[in-house]
């Protein structure tokens, strides 16, 4: 199998063009164990390219432990820039993935992808929760350079209400009025990760949907460099959501199936 590995500020991700349909997806133990760091390649996702009779191309993505998931921010913006590789796209595009249609474009080396609306946020004492295609628990802490974020991220994405579905986790805190700096807990990865892409877009509304901000262009450092998430606010939900930041082929290898 001729695999590609690419990252998006950190967020690290095994790809492979899959338009002949040679991959087992069955095989959850095999994509597993690709994802393996000391045993396989290494890597927070494996995602397939696939042929589609609409757009462009189709997104499948599947978490580190092997089993498919929900959409991925940063995988979304790492498949763009593998399918201009590949010649599919030129530097506008429509792809589908598992929540839906996707918009994307290439500018001046950035990766913008425009991600789902989202009508619902719920606010809660201490956090808020969204759905950004994924699942995003929202806190705001102090310290958070020192904070726990496997041990704390672990038990809340565990604990009620989430039990065995579990939710991604984000620890925040805000350096000014537009900036914030995010941790992230992932599900399916069950580790902190440098950066993720729907957990950075939750916590740009979520920080708009509570007061923390009024801008539509936030700024968010992770652990693996910086996003940006520009919206427009129509009422209690948000529209016109762009996820925008780099997207970079790593290396390229092939391994057995």
């Amino acid at each position: 199998m001729t695999f590609y590995k690419y990252q998006g500020t950190g967020n690290d991700f095994v790809i492979v063009d899959n338009r002949l349909q040679n991959i087992n997806k069955k095989d959850t133990k095999r994509i597993a164990a690709i994802c393996d760091r000391r045993f396989g390649i290494g890597a927070d996702g494996f995602i397939l390219l696939e042929n589609d009779d609409d757009v462009d191309f189709k997104m499948v993505y599947y978490n580190a432990d092997g089993n498919e998931s929900t959409m991925c921010g940063n995988g979304g913006r790492c498949i763009v820039a593998f399918a201009k590789f590949l010649n599919i796209i030129d530097n506008n595009t429509e792809f589908v993935a598992i929540d839906g249609l996707h918009k994307a474009k290439i500018e001046n080396g950035l990766v913008h992808l425009q991600m789902q609306d989202v009508s619902k946020i719920d606010s809660f004492d201490n956090h808020l929760f969204l759905d950004t295609g994924s699942p995003h628990h929202v806190e705001i802490v102090s310290g958070l350079k020192d904070f726990d974020v496997k041990s704390n991220g672990s038990r809340i994405r565990n604990g009620e209400p989430y039990n065995a579905a579990g939710s991604n986790v984000n620890f925040v805190e805000q350096l000014s009025t537009e900036i914030f700096a995010v941790r992230t807990y992932e599900r399916g990865v069950e580790d902190e990760t440098l950066s993720c892409g729907t957990g950075v877009t939750a916590v740009a509304l979520a920080m708009h949907a509570s007061g923390k901000t009024q801008n539509e262009k936030i700024g968010l450092q992770t652990q693996g460099g910086e996003l940006n998430v520009m919206f427009n606010s129509k009422g209690s939900g948000y529209n016109n959501i762009w996820l925008v930041g780099p997207a970079q082929q790593v290396f390229k290898g092939e391994i057995e199936w």
